[in-house]
């Protein structure tokens, strides 16, 4: 398992393809699964041009890595898992969070991928704070699902 917290842009897939052959998972999974997050340019009915990520880097690393441990507790055939989280300026159709599961079947990578962006969503330390035209703001967690 791994996580990481960056601060520039990168690749979901390079990312993705790079932590499979480093895990050394082999044959071992039939299963891949992925989510990834990237910043849209409207909230609220309002165009963003800019979003800002901040976080307590000792804080959320923790997060990240507890929330890990807690996957592979709640699914037992999980293989591994992957999450990486950007914070600092972000722009528009910029990748923000990938996060993948591998897993033997199916059922396991999915549903443990569905958990974690569904908890990293709700509870992870990251504020967020938009640009707008009609100047920034800080924007409250989303704790509808949605």
């Amino acid at each position: 398992m791994a996580s990481k917290i960056i601060s520039t842009a990168f690749d979901p897939w390079y990312e993705l393809n790079g932590h499979q052959q480093q895990a050394d998972l082999g044959s071992q999974f039939g299963a891949t699964a992925t989510f990834i997050g990237s910043m849209r340019d409207f909230n609220d009915d309002a165009d963003v041009s800019e979003m800002t990520l901040e976080h307590y880097p000792a804080m959320t690393q923790r997060y990240l890595e507890q929330l890990e441990a807690e996957a592979k507790q709640k699914w037992p055939a999980l293989l591994d898992c992957l999450i990486i989280h950007r914070v600092g300026k972000i722009e528009p159709s910029n990748p923000i969070v990938l996060i993948a599961c591998w897993s033997a079947h199916r059922r396991a990578s999915l549903d443990a991928c569905s958990w974690l962006i569904e908890e990293l969503k709700q509870l992870a330390p990251f504020w967020k704070k938009e640009t707008r035209k009609d100047g920034e703001r800080w924007v409250e967690k989303n704790t509808d699902g949605l």
